[in-house]
Order: structure tokens, then sequence, then C-alpha cells
């Protein structure tokens, strides 16, 4: 006789449990967790969403695997609590501050800023407003200020020293002095400068932590700021110089300082200049800077921050269309699939390993997506392939869950308090603290560098592969003519030279402290160099996975007249429309800016969206119908 299963289930963060009926007991838990997902969304008229389940029982928190049959490892009436993520190939571009589109302005308000936010209002394309209620939170907290100077008090930051000078007490005719000598003595930045994208997007992060209303900047000085950056007036601001104890010092002195109408300035007007003059020519006032707003302008970790979000997405494009390369890869290496079955993947749950796999179940050869190539070996007898191939989901999936557990720490800074000292409307304080110290940043940023290298250098070990007759079977170097033709010999040398560089790049820079400011700052992150080498890692990766594209491709053509699943073909026919087949030996260089190129657009992520959503879609009907069939019996 056949049992019935009557088990609760909770979805983690909704109040309400859902009694799920399993007629038999042959249900699995995947299919618990998608109708308790599918009668949530009915109930409350929302979109259904492709999540990946995590599933525990509630009595002991004991993790289940999804495919498991629930008579195997539940009792009648035994509660699971299920968590739910969308799964990382949903993209959201949209602004998540309020943006007017038509007018291209976007209204920061101190709070909800995204790093996608970021990179786009580096672009230029967008001016900044502020919403009312932001106002009346700045005007507030500025009133806090000026009754401290009414009154007398003496309160650090605002008629005080600064470091080891805080208790040094300043004269009130002496306070608009003050601002300026501590923004030009902290001009001491050097190195290369900003690029215009980049030193925009910290004078814009800069504006969306004074919105935040616990800065004491005034209104009127806010507003001159936001007009500046309206007219892309741009200070030059070097990169080197700060190490992310009391904020970014020296970077943002620089901004600062370029506002006052000191050093060089860049507008779309003008070009690069003088900034008196360049702001003269945009029809823009010199700022002074009244009490406290020296100190309000420099502290923070805007620098690293910005720099930090630029990666954080950089690094979500990379990871994206790594593993469509890989895919590549793996066809052309006439790999198996059989290290993707499902059931593997959700017996060691982690978020990242399980979409990667997904992700690569919806390009590689299947009903769906058939490959000839991979028809053509599918009874060569090879049990397992190699690390590069086998092990991908582990790999990029850890690296997955490394960039959004970096994005969601970059994320949190952008909209964080983060100068000295803070003003407290609702207490009428004024409060010293440290959260100006960049460790946050700077220990992710260490950490992202880590999880994209690892992209790139398993990317570099399925080259050495397609290169390798004795490993791919393909014509050594992946040339006709091997001898009169090298091919692609000096590319994977120049991959492994890179992946050299970043191996010495990942050395933690957040590790390393050096007193600064006669030991009051005794401890500082190096935050802005985590940041740095972290883009020049992705700049590297972009190249690894550009220089794997191409090899990729090549074998397919020398697997002609065989082709690969239809997302994979299409990705090789993109490449040919712009990088043609090595025939025989030419100038290569050429051939690797145009697909780092490619890589940077994302546009390979791009082309194959449609086919892993027609992937799972059809998954879910799949489902569907087999859940029906269950029912009528």
């Amino acid at each position: 006789m056949k049992m019935i299963f009557r088990i609760p289930v909770t979805i983690l963060g909704v109040q309400e449990k859902f009694l799920i009926v399993c007629r038999d007991g042959q249900e699995t838990v995947q299919w618990l967790c998608e109708i308790a997902c599918q009668r949530y969304a009915e109930k409350h008229k929302t979109k259904t969403v492709n999540y990946c389940f995590v599933a525990r029982r509630i009595t002991d928190g004991s993790l289940l695997s999804l495919d498991d049959h629930v008579e195997q490892v539940l009792a009648d009436n035994e509660a699971i609590e299920i968590d739910t993520t969308k799964h990382m190939n949903d993209d959201d571009d949209s602004f998540n501050v309020a943006t007017d589109e038509k007018r291209h302005v976007v209204r920061l308000d101190g709070y909800h800023l995204k790093s996608s936010d970021l990179v786009r209002l580096g672009t230029g394309d967008y001016q900044i407003e502020l919403p009312d209620e932001t106002w009346t939170a700045v005007r507030k907290a500025r009133e806090v200020i000026d009754k401290v100077i009414d009154e007398k008090q003496v309160v650090y930051g605002v008629n005080t020293g600064f470091g080891s000078f805080a208790s040094t007490i300043i004269s009130d005719e002496k306070l608009a002095d003050l601002q300026t000598r501590l923004i030009v003595s902290h001009c001491a930045g050097v190195g290369e400068p900003l690029s215009i994208e980049r030193a925009r997007m910290m004078f814009a992060l800069r504006i969306n932590i004074l919105a935040k209303g616990y800065s004491g900047i005034s209104e009127e000085t806010l507003r001159k700021i936001i007009s500046a950056f309206n007219k892309s007036c741009i200070p030059e601001i070097p990169s080197q110089g700060t190490v992310g104890a009391s904020g970014d010092l020296a970077p943002l002195s620089h901004l600062a300082a370029g506002l006052m109408g000191v050093g060089r300035m860049w507008s779309p007007k003008t070009g690069w200049g003088n900034a008196r003059e360049v702001l003269e020519q945009n029809e823009l006032g010199l700022i002074e800077y009244k009490a406290k707003e020296g100190l309000t302008m420099i502290n923070g970790t805007q620098f690293m921050t910005a720099l930090g979000a630029e990666a954080v997405e950089r690094a979500m494009s990379i990871a994206r269309q790594a593993d469509v390369i890989a895919a590549l890869s793996t066809d052309a290496l006439r790999g198996t699939v059989r290290h993707l079955h499902p059931k593997i993947h959700s017996s060691r749950p982690h978020l990242g390993q399980s979409v990667v796999a997904e992700r690569l179940r919806s390009l590689l050869a299947s009903e769906l997506h058939p490959s000839e190539i991979s028809k053509s070996h599918s009874n060569c007898g090879r049990v397992q392939d190699a690390y590069s191939i086998r092990c991908v989901p582990q790999i990029h999936g850890i690296s997955w869950d490394t960039i959004g557990f970096v994005k969601n720490i970059i994320t949190t800074e952008m909209n964080s308090a983060t100068d000295n000292p803070l003003v407290f409307v609702d207490s009428n304080e004024i409060v010293s603290g440290g959260n100006f110290h960049g460790e946050y940043p700077a220990k992710a940023l260490d950490y992202l560098a880590i999880g994209v290298h690892e992209i790139g250098s398993l990317s570099e070990c399925r080259m050495e592969r397609l290169v390798n007759h004795n490993m791919s079977g393909l014509p050594a170097f992946l040339t006709p003519e091997g001898g009169l033709n090298s091919g692609f010999m000096i590319a994977q040398y120049t991959a492994a030279a890179l992946v050299s560089e970043n191996k010495a790049l990942c050395h933690p820079s957040s590790v390393d402290s050096i007193s600064t400011n006669a030991g009051q700052e005794d401890h500082v992150s190096m935050g802005g160099w985590s940041a740095r080498k972290a883009l020049k890692v992705i700049d590297n990766v972009e190249f690894l996975l550009a220089i794997e594209l191409l090899m990729a491709c090549q074998a397919i053509d020398l697997l002609h007249p065989l082709t690969s699943t239809p997302p994979l073909q299409r990705v090789h026919d993109l490449v040919r429309q712009s990088i043609s087949t090595w025939d025989k030996d030419r100038f290569m260089a050429t051939d690797l800016e145009k697909a780092a190129r490619i890589i940077k657009s994302g546009i390979v992520w791009k082309t194959v969206q449609p086919y892993i959503q027609n992937y799972l879609d059809s998954y879910s009907k799949l489902a569907h119908a087999r859940l029906i069939e269950r029912e009528q019996h």
C-alpha cells in the first residue's frame, strides 16, 4: 500500500507554511521546494522565478539532497525549511536608485546605490539630484554643527586640529583657514592619475555618502559639489598615496582641492587645465569649505570602494563568460558531461557550484542542444576528464560565491557613513569613531583578486590541453602544417606569464600595516592597493579568457564538419565575425586585442542567455508534466 506523506514546508523569510501532500513518497525534495514556491507565487500573485534551493530538516537542521525521494529521508508530517536564491544568470541591469531615464538623472539618497549604478554614473551620461527628504536630513545635521560652533563647544574635527593634533583647539576666526590648510596639505598623492571614469565614480560615491545626513556638510556646499559633478568638472586624482586608514585621505583631498580651484581638472568643455580656470569656464564658483567640511570631504573609503565597485561588476562579467568559454573548450576537447549530473552537485549544495553546473548542462550536449562533436565520441571509452574540465563547477563555483560575497561588502560600503566624526541628529550628538577604516573593502578586494585569478588559472590549464596534441588529439598548437606554422604556441606562453603575474598580485595587501601619524593611526588597511591590484588581476584574466576563446574556436574549426551545440556554435560564429580562422601564421597581437574587446563587451554571455533560459524553461515544463502525470495516477 502506498503511503501518503504530508510535509510542512517553510520558505526562509516567509511567515507562512505550505502543507505539501506527496501521493507515494517517490516525489523528490526538489519537487517539494518547487511546489512550495509555486504556491507562494500563486497566492501572492508574484512572478515565478527559477531558484536554487537549499533544504534542511527543521528538527536538527541537517541538509537534504534535492534528488532524494521523500520516503527515503522524511517521515510523514516532518517539517522542512527551504532557502531560495535567484539564479546568478538572472541579471538586473536596472538602477536600484530612483532614476529618470528620460532626463538621465539619478536621485541619490545615501542608502540604495548599487555597484552597477556607480559604474554607469562613471560614464558621464547621468546627472545627480537629491530627493527633498535627503536635503532635510542634510540641513538638520548641519544645524547640529552650527550649534556647537555658536555655543563654543570643543568637538574633534569641528574646532580642533586633526590626527595627533586632535587636542589643539582652533579659534572661530581660523576655522575656514583650517579647512583649506587641511585639504592642501593632504594633497600628497603620486602616480598615474585615475581615468576620468574612475574619478567620476569616486566623485559620485562621495556625494552619495554626504547625502546620508551624517556628515554635517552644509546644503550650500553640497549643492556646489553636485553642480560640479553635473557639469563633469573632474579633478585630477593620483592613484597612489592612500593607506586606507583614516579613509582615502590623499585621493579624497585631491578631489576636494579641485573644487576649491587647486590642482588640475578636466571637463568636456575645456579638457585638462587649471582647476580654477576650468570651474570659471563652466560658470561654477570656487568652494570655500566651512567648519568641519574639510574633514568631511577627505575622510572615507570612496577611492577603494569606487574601484571595488568596478572590479565587482567586471568580475561578474568575467565569471559568466568563463563558464561559456569553459563549455566551448570542453566540447572542443571532446569531454564528457557525466560530471555535470545533478545528483553530484545537489549532494554538495554550494550555490555557486550548482549554478555553474546547471549553466554548463544548458550549454553542452543535451536532448535540447545536441552536439555532433559530442556524439562522435560517445563510445570512446573515456571514463573521466582532467580536473580543468571535470571540476569547473567546483572551481568556478567558489569564484562565483566569492564575487557574491564581495559584492555584498562593497554594496554596504557604498551606502555607509565613513567619515569622522559623525553627526547624529536624533540625539544631538557629534561622535568620533572609526568608520573611515578601510579594512572591510580591503579584505574583500584581496579576496576578489584571489577568486578571479582562479578562473584565469583554470583557463590556462585548458589552454595547455588544447595546444598539446598528446592531450587533445588535435593538431599540435592548433595549426595545420605544424613546423611551418607555430600556431598558438606563444599565445599559451602569454597565458602562462599572465597567470604567474596574477599569483604575485594575489598576495593580500591588507595583511600589511605600517603605523602612520605618529602612532595615532597604528593600523592601516592598505585598501587602495587592494583595489588597484584587483583591477589588474581582472585585466589579466580578461586577456586569458580572450586567448582561450580564440583557441577553443580554432579547435572547433579543426573538427569541421562536426559542429558543437547551438549556443556554443553561436559563440564560435560571433568570434568569426571579426577574427578569421588561423589557416596559417599571422600577426597574433591584433587578434588577441579583438578577442579581449569581445570579452570586455560581455557579448559572449548575451549571445548564450536565450539558450540558457530556453533550457531552464524546458526543464521546468518537463518537471511540471511529470507532476501532472503523477497526480493523474
